[in-house]
């Protein structure tokens, strides 16, 4: 499709990514060309000229800009992705070896800021976040891997002191690293809630679909259905003020636990975005909820099922449809709970099983086409919660069928990512029209400016805003 000058411009001020390739920004004043989604300051319309390749740009005697690499993205390449997503390869599998951040932008050869950056930019979270994390994943790997004593384990995983290990294992897990010792031999436990836990808004997530026949809550009594490593599975929760009681029926208490604290939130960083939201002067968007997580879904796939079924529809509907794919394709548990389906079954459809129940076309197309991909190895979705987040987003945007939108609440509801956004959102947009007080809901290019002022908390922007027009439950 050719674009206008005016066209592409207005994708180069909105930052869009959608476009990166598909044109190259030429700024005359400086001699350098760019991708469209450029961090670097806008320049003005009469200093650019656009180019349809990066060859074209250098025949006009410009060179590649040193921040957003068009050339290398040209090509297929992204050098500088790559250096960090090796770096942080090593962190997570030798947390020791850095005793602090200074020692992680050593290693880098970056400097301080632009590291911060990077980081922030390809996995939404700071070289401390990700240290911690990895110091606290590899301590819970060996509580269960080995008998070592719990200060053995500590000093392996690089924490400083005992106290530093319990503060921050408690704060991932909700637990004691001794009763975390204890969950494969177990079919209960019992979380330990943050301090100020909005436990009322966690009860409307789950019981959104008052209809479901994947989950039910009844007063402080939840139950769902969900399809674990070992099959269909069946988690009970009691919820209490302060604590969570579990049992788990048909697979282990580790992968119980897992399920539990993503649909907690515990890893997500809620008094840091309670924080920022002050800063900016929106401290009514936390008002009486500053703890608030997103709920995380239980399996990727399950995840992307929602993605694909929630397009352009309202939720009433989209969970209709969604009872009706597992009604057909899903494993009865017990209590009259089914599990969803897995990409198997979900592969051995073809688009006109789906027609009978209400699906589009192209909705029952996507959903078989991706399950079929997922089924077929072609799509490794174990492997995704572990890649950078945006390596993560560039590999659910070539599929077929999932665009921003879908990409962005995937990587937030199942993959657990930061800073996201799922654009076009129509609870996103009128939370933000309510908390500005602006005459109408902004469209794409502007809910991707407004929304920049939360990053790298996106996401946690996300969920206040899903409930800033909402009463309070």
């Amino acid at each position: 499709m050719r674009m206008t000058n005016a066209q592409m411009y207005a994708r180069v001020l909105a930052g869009d990514p959608e476009w990166n390739g598909r044109f190259f920004t030429g700024v005359l004043t400086t001699g350098i060309y760019c991708l469209p989604s450029c961090k670097a300051r806008k320049p003005k319309l009469a200093n650019v000229r656009f180019f349809p390749t990066c060859e074209a740009a250098r025949d006009a005697g410009l060179r590649p800009c040193r921040k957003c690499h068009p050339d290398d993205f040209a090509r297929g390449a992204d050098p500088v992705l790559e250096s960090i997503e090796t770096l942080v390869a090593e962190i997570r599998t030798h947390p020791a070896a850095f005793a602090d951040v200074a020692a992680i932008v050593r290693r880098s050869g970056f400097g301080s800021t632009r590291l911060f950056e990077l980081f922030r930019q390809h996995y939404h979270a700071t070289p401390a976040e990700i240290l911690t994390r990895a110091r606290a994943h590899l301590a819970s790997a060996q509580l269960l891997a080995s008998a070592d004593g719990l200060a053995s384990v500590a000093g392996g995983a690089g924490f400083e002191s005992l106290s530093a290990f319990h503060d921050h294992f408690r704060r991932f897990h909700g637990l004691t690293p001794a009763a975390y010792r204890e969950l494969p031999r177990t079919s209960s436990f019992t979380l330990t809630l943050p301090v100020g836990y909005p436990l009322a808004y966690l009860r409307r997530a789950l019981s959104r679909d008052p209809h479901s026949i994947t989950e039910r809550l009844e007063g402080d009594r939840y139950v769902t259905a969900f399809r674990s490593p070992h099959g269909p599975a069946l988690l009970r929760l009691r919820l209490r003020e302060n604590e969570i009681e579990v049992a788990v029926e048909n697979t282990s208490g580790v992968h119980a636990h897992r399920v539990v604290t993503g649909i907690l939130g515990l890893e997500q960083d809620a008094a840091g975005f309670a924080r920022l939201a002050r800063k900016l002067g929106l401290s009514r968007l936390v008002a009486g909820r500053p703890e608030l997580r997103l709920a995380q879904i239980p399996s990727v796939f399950d995840g992307v099922l929602w993605s694909i079924i929630g397009q352009q529809i309202n939720l009433p509907f989209a969970c209709l449809l969604r009872r009706r794919l597992i009604e057909r394709t899903g494993t009865p548990v017990s209590d009259g709970l089914s599990a969803p389906p897995s990409p198997e079954a979900v592969a051995a459809l073809e688009p006109a099983d789906l027609l009978p129940l209400q699906f589009s076309r192209s909705k029952a197309d996507y959903l078989i086409t991706t399950a079929r991909m997922i089924a077929g190895g072609r799509l490794d979705l174990v492997a995704l919660p572990t890649l950078s987040a945006t390596r993560a987003e560039r590999t659910l945007l070539a599929i077929r069928g999932l665009g921003p939108w879908s990409v962005n609440y995937v990587m937030m509801r199942a993959l657990g990512f930061a800073d996201c956004v799922p654009l076009g959102d129509t609870g996103v947009t009128s939370g933000l029209q309510a908390l500005l007080q602006l005459e109408q809901r902004p469209d794409v290019d502007a809910t991707r400016r407004l929304m920049a002022v939360f990053s790298p908390y996106r996401s946690l922007a996300t969920a206040h805003l899903w409930q800033f027009n909402q009463p309070a439950p």
